[in-house]
Parts: structure tokens; C-alpha cells; sequence
């Protein structure tokens, strides 16, 4: 019994390395490209650029930082997805074509936790927010937007 066990066990094991590695040979999710910066926020102080720097340029901007496992399938088509779809809900980077009707969406992402999300914090723990510091993030985007 035990023998069958290991036998079936070492078939998943083979099984799930080849469909591994067959995944990489899909090429979705490696443009790793930034597109060039249009303009930035007027930002309210320095301070609010830093904390949006931290938490929220990897997604929410053309200065993405593509860490080495984004390169890996599954995790690099997630981490694709993730930056695409963000810089199009919402640009540092295009200023002029960003939402400035979002503040108060913002302020309520953030305030609530939805962002940044658990599993980009759970690999960029600079990202990780006091509560006096996203205190400090949603009155300083709410101001930078308002501008």
C-alpha cells in the first residue's frame, strides 16, 4: 500500500513539473516594458509622492519594478494583469489622463485595506502601511487630487 502511494505521489510530482515548465512557454505576461512618463501629480508635499512611491508605484504607475518571479508563469502572468489593469484604472504617471473625480474612491480603497492588496504586501513588505501613515496617504492624495 505504502509502495502505491509513493508510486502515485512521485506520477503528480513528475506530472506537475513538466506542466510547470510547459506554462513558461506561454508568452503572456512578459512585457516588462514601462511606458514612458507623461506627467506626474502636482503632489501636496514630498512626503505623499513617498508614501504613494511605497505603496503604490509598482501598480499604479510607468515606474513598475519587475521583481525576478515576475518573470516565472503562473505568477508573472498575475503580477502582468495586476500592473496593466491598475495603470489603466489609475496613472501617476499620465496625470493628465488620470480620474480627478476619484478621491474619495481612493481615500476608501485605502482606508478600507483594499489597497495595496494582501498578496502584494505578502512580497513587498515596504509597502505595509501604519495606520498613521495611510491616515497621512489619504488626506495627501485627497488634497493632490483636489488640486
Amino acid at each position: 500500500m505504502l509502495k502505491l502511494i509513493m508510486r502515485i505521489f512521485s506520477i503528480v510530482v513528475i506530472i506537475s513539473v513538466i506542466l510547470l515548465l510547459l506554462i513558461q512557454l506561454i508568452p503572456y505576461g512578459r512585457d516588462h516594458s514601462n511606458p514612458p512618463i507623461e506627467s506626474e501629480p502636482n503632489w501636496d508635499n514630498q512626503q505623499t509622492r513617498e508614501l504613494a512611491r511605497r505603496a503604490c508605484f509598482d501598480c499604479h504607475s510607468n515606474e513598475t519594478i519587475w521583481p525576478w518571479y515576475s518573470n516565472i508563469a503562473p505568477a508573472s502572468w498575475l503580477i502582468y494583469y495586476d500592473a496593466v489593469t491598475a495603470r489603466q484604472e489609475f496613472n501617476f504617471s499620465d496625470w493628465q489622463s488620470a480620474p480627478l473625480d476619484e478621491a474619495e474612491e481612493v481615500a476608501e480603497v485605502i482606508g478600507e485595506g483594499e489597497m495595496p492588496p494582501l498578496r502584494y504586501l505578502l512580497f513587498h513588505s515596504s509597502a505595509r502601511l501604519s495606520s498613521a501613515e495611510k491616515q497621512q496617504l489619504i488626506i495627501g492624495l485627497t488634497s493632490t487630487i483636489n488640486r
